[in-house]
């Protein structure tokens, strides 16, 4: 009781609505992996062979942005912070199904693999998980907030 209490009392004084509670806290440290994962590998990639695949290098960097501003906005908390997390997931979706059908239907067009290459194949398809999961995790924080 005296936990709620004091939660309440850290939300108020605050202002801001907690993101990062119950499956909340598992999506920022996925989202926090990844977001290493996919920053460590466009550097690496786009610094030693970015000639080889620049649009694959790029996507993979891009993925590394998206993922490392949803882990932002959700420790950050708040309404607006959800709204833009809800709105970056939705985007990230977008990305992953279209890089991901176009890497199965025109696996020429990227000589290496991107982060969303086969809806996230090489990362055991979690690049396609995690934004539907966190989409359905911040709209029902916000019917709650």
């Amino acid at each position: 009781m005296s936990e709620s209490v004091s939660e309440s009392v850290s939300e108020s004084v605050t202002g801001r609505t907690r993101l990062v509670k119950g499956p909340g806290l598992l999506l920022v440290w996925l989202y926090g992996v990844m977001s290493v994962g996919a920053v460590s590998r466009s550097v690496y990639q786009i610094a030693t062979e970015y000639d080889r695949a620049p649009l694959a290098y790029t996507l993979s960097a891009v993925a590394a942005v998206v993922y490392a501003f949803i882990t932002y906005t959700l420790v950050r908390g708040g309404e607006t912070a959800r709204r833009a997390a809800l709105v970056c997931c939705a985007a990230e979706l977008v990305g992953v199904l279209v890089v991901g059908t176009w890497t199965v239907i025109e696996p020429s067009a990227f000589p290496d693999a991107t982060v969303w290459s086969a809806f996230g194949k090489g990362y055991l398809f979690i690049p396609v998980l995690l934004p539907v999961t966190g989409v359905v995790w911040l709209r029902k924080a916000g019917r709650r907030g």
